[in-house]
């Protein structure tokens, strides 16, 4: 019996790659006994119309885009109930979530091994009623993603980022765009300043490693906290992460930096702090956040030593 699998795409997102590759997706996929069913979306069919297609007879979804695309569809599946394996092939131009599976950045290769991969179940975060991926974050940098004109990030990709990333950490670095904070959890609680934190699911943002402790599959959120207390410390902490020098997991964070594990959090703030929610942007605290154990099924390549610490469950 043939396989089914709900390819969703957007054919003008990623530099057109999901588009120029689509032949070769239905092609790998037919060789491995699947029948392919595009669906395109776009200004005039959204991500609600392609969730709301997908049967319990589906095998798997399979997404093309970036953090922001798989987060969308995601939320889309919670929200329609949709409880099927999903696939994701790298197109985006921030494609964390995609790379902790294990999917290599050559497109072709991704293809091969969403085709052939093997069913696992992975964490959740969730923000209020919104899950996420990958990461939850708010203050400096934070908002790069949303910053950068869509034009700039079609054109030149992760470089753009990077463009943006070095010209805002020069003008805003002076001005020190520290937060008062409070966060309340089991394990902690801080009340302070602070420039930048972080809640992730994962272990990369904008492909820097930052939680370096992360496991998908513990249950578990990683909080970081980079305070806002002292000039020196928090230039230092953002130069020790953006170095990316850090090779053992069990490595120290830096000094002015709090680290814990959570299984949910509050964070509040004297004024409402904008959150971002997988690079997209979110709603402003007080927000509860907590991790979803075994939330969500994904497919991961089979021949990547990366996966294995997502195991199948």
């Amino acid at each position: 019996m043939t396989k089914r699998v709900c390819f969703i795409y957007n054919p003008m997102s990623g530099e057109k790659r999901a588009r120029t590759h689509l032949d070769y997706i239905i092609k790998c996929y037919q060789n491995n006994g699947y029948a392919v069913e595009p669906f395109r979306i776009g200004r005039l069919q959204d991500m609600g119309q392609a969730i709301r297609r997908v049967t319990p007879d589906y095998d798997r979804i399979l997404v093309a885009g970036g953090d922001g695309t798989v987060n969308t569809v995601v939320n889309q599946m919670k929200l329609y109930g949709i409880d099927i394996p999903l696939a994701v092939l790298p197109t985006g131009t921030a494609n964390d979530f995609a790379g902790l599976l294990g999917y290599s950045n050559n497109l072709k290769t991704a293809i091969k091994q969403s085709a052939t991969g093997t069913v696992a179940t992975v964490d959740l975060g969730k923000c209020g009623d919104s899950y996420f991926v990958n990461v939850l974050s708010g203050g400096l940098f934070t908002d790069i993603s949303q910053k950068t004109p869509t034009v700039l990030k079609n054109t030149f990709g992760k470089l753009a980022y990077y463009m943006t990333s070095y010209i805002n950490s020069i003008q805003e670095l002076p001005k020190f765009r520290s937060m008062h904070i409070s966060i309340d959890a089991e394990e902690t609680r801080f009340d302070g300043m602070s420039v930048v934190f972080f809640v992730f699911n994962g272990r990369t943002a904008g492909n820097m490693k930052l939680a370096y402790r992360s496991d998908i599959c513990d249950g578990l959120l990683d909080v970081i906290v980079v305070k806002g207390d002292n000039i020196g410390d928090t230039i230092r902490t953002v130069f020790h992460f953006l170095s990316q020098q850090i090779t053992d997991i069990n490595s120290d964070y830096p000094k002015g930096v709090l680290y814990f594990k959570t299984r949910k959090l509050t964070i509040s703030g004297k004024e409402p702090i904008t959150v971002d929610i997988d690079g997209e942007n979110g709603p402003a605290t007080p927000v509860d956040i907590s991790c979803i154990p075994d939330g969500l099924k994904v497919i991961v390549p089979t021949d990547n030593i990366e996966t294995q610490h997502v195991p199948d469950r």
